[in-house]
C-alpha cells in the first residue's frame, strides 16, 4: 500500500521501487528511482525515533546511508541531532500516535556490584 500510494503521489517525479519499515529494529529501507535518472537511489535509516514533549515533536536519526556518496555525505551532517518537526494543528492527534509508536528507546543503565 505504501509503494502504490507513494507512486501515485510522486507520478512523473519518482517511482518507489521498494520500501521496508522495521519498527522494532528502528530501520527503514527505501529504494527509489527519480524520473529521468538512469540509476536508482537506495537509502538505509537506522536507529530512528520521534521524541515528543507538549505537542512539539523532533526526529532523531542516529545513522543513515545511501548508495550515493553525496547523499551519505548529507546524512553525515544531519544524523545524531534532533530535528524539529512542524505539525499542522489538524494532524496533532495523528502525530501523538506516531510519536508514541516511534518513541526513543529507554536508555539502559548498567548496575555493577561492588
Amino acid at each position: 500500500m505504501v509503494v502504490w500510494t507513494t507512486n501515485f503521489i510522486l507520478k512523473g517525479i519518482a517511482q518507489l521501487i521498494d520500501f521496508d519499515l522495521d519498527i522494532e529494529a528502528r530501520k527503514v529501507y527505501v529504494h527509489i528511482k527519480l524520473e529521468g535518472e538512469a540509476e536508482s537511489i537506495e537509502v538505509w535509516l537506522n536507529d530512528f525515533a520521534i521524541a515528543s514533549k507538549d505537542n512539539a515533536y523532533q526526529l532523531l536519526i542516529q545513522d543513515a546511508q545511501s548508495n550515493r556518496i553525496w547523499l551519505t555525505n548529507i546524512f553525515a551532517h544531519i544524523t545524531g541531532r534532533a530535528w524539529n518537526i512542524p505539525v499542522p494543528p489538524q494532524f496533532v492527534g495523528y502525530f501523538k500516535l506516531i510519536a508514541e509508536l516511534f518513541q526513543p528507546a529507554p536508555i539502559a543503565i548498567e548496575h555493577q556490584s561492588s
